[in-house]
């Protein structure tokens, strides 16, 4: 059986995938979920002129140096000043406070001397100076917020500002993740022959919750049809919209992943993919259930989910931008030709002289190597059939998240 290119792979877990249903949420839940619709301001920001000083409101054309104006009052922050201020004349404001009418400049409070109620001026000052104009961060009706932004904590803050207290986002995608294998144990247990602690589903997990999505941990399918079969049904019950499965997804006789996902009805769409590590992946769909099925090994994993679970995430999210970013890199050190499969070595990265980061294998690329994994900033993405490449030479990467 031929192995899927990586690119036709990424397709296949893309095809016809939509944003999920728009739903509205308080602006207090907003926080990295999707807007589903653009969103336009509701008021104009400063809804006045305001004072970006501390100091006195003037008409330029007195603020002169040398110059003595009568003050007439005190305009503070949510307290404007019902007068005019007229020649000769000055309000004595605070930043934040709405420029008085007849004033069209605040001289700042340390180019000033105070006698009472006069304050002379030791700096002249032309119009417009210190004062905020109305609508020079924002009018009402503009749209601020497009649709298909992740909402970022700026963001949530610019929403509060242009006054929505609640925002049209999509659903989160619910993934459930689904463990496979009698060798599992749970942390801190205490192991007996054979047996590994179960990682994969907490960095699947985090991977998850870190691209929005609700997470549910589905815990460990023995290597039994039964168990298998009840965790997928487990999965379909909970309403997830991705099963992502770990383990079980080789040629072995304890390989039940896709036995079981056929038995249930799923439509596999493939299975091995030229990719190193992953080779075993595969995909299905069972009407708006997407499977991911991915190797057990910790590395295989992780590369896989992040590789293909979280642009599938941020697709179901309604974010505009699903792709992973590559950018270029130089090589700290030789690397072999390649073979049929597209590689995905994890490196470390550096500042370079040129600009350029330089990309380090963290040494041994074993699928099994966690430590070396959590050690990585980066994947050194090799086509298939690559040519060896000296140190210096140019590489592209694809950052991990940190």
């Amino acid at each position: 059986m031929a192995l899927m290119p990586v690119a036709d792979a990424y397709a296949a877990v893309l095809k016809d995938t939509a944003a999920l249903p728009e739903e509205t949420v308080a602006l207090t839940e907003a926080y990295h979920r999707t807007l589903a619709r653009d969103i336009a301001a509701l008021r104009t920001q400063p809804p006045e002129a305001m004072s970006a000083m501390d100091g006195y409101a003037v008409r330029a054309a007195d603020a002169v140096a040398g110059a003595r104006l009568t003050v007439i009052g005190e305009v503070a922050a949510g307290r404007p000043f019902s007068d005019t201020v007229g020649a000769g004349q000055a309000a004595r404001i605070f930043t934040g406070g709405v420029v008085p009418g007849g004033a069209d400049a605040v001289v700042i409070q340390e180019d000033t001397t105070r006698d009472g109620d006069h304050v002379a001026i030791n700096e002249s000052i032309v119009a417009g100076k210190n004062i905020r104009p109305a609508g020079i961060d924002f009018r009402e009706g503009d749209v601020l917020l497009a649709r298909g932004t992740l909402l970022s904590d700026r963001a949530v803050a610019l929403a509060a500002g242009m006054n929505h207290p609640r925002l049209p986002v999509h659903r989160r995608p619910r993934v459930g993740i689904l463990a496979t294998g009698d060798e599992l144990v749970a942390p801190g247990s205490v192991l007996g022959p054979g047996q590994i602690i179960s990682s994969n589903a907490f960095a699947l997990v985090a991977l998850a919750q870190s691209e929005g999505a609700e997470a549910i941990d589905l815990g460990v399918a023995r290597d039994t049809l039964d168990s298998t079969t009840s965790g997928i049904r487990r999965a379909r019950d909970l309403g997830v919209d991705v099963l992502v499965t770990t383990g079980g997804a080789s040629v072995g006789d304890h390989d039940l992943v896709q036995v079981a996902l056929k038995a249930e009805g799923v439509e596999m769409a493939f299975w091995r993919i030229a990719l190193r590590p992953g080779k075993p992946m595969m995909h299905g769909r069972l009407g708006a259930l997407r499977v991911l099925g991915l190797p057990g090994n910790p590395v295989s994993s992780y590369i896989c989910g992040y590789l293909f679970l979280v642009p599938l995430i941020r697709a179901l999210s309604g974010r505009t931008q699903v792709d992973h970013a590559f950018e270029h890199g130089v090589l700290g050190g030789d690397l072999p030709a390649n073979d049929m499969r597209q590689d995905y070595l994890r490196a470390r990265l550096s500042p370079g002289a040129d600009g350029l980061p330089v990309a380090t294998s963290v040494g041994m690329q074993d699928s099994s190597l966690a430590a070396n994994l959590a050690a990585a900033d980066a994947l050194i993405v090799r086509p298939p059939f690559a040519p060896a490449a000296p140190a210096g030479s140019r590489c592209t990467l694809i950052r991990l998240p940190r």
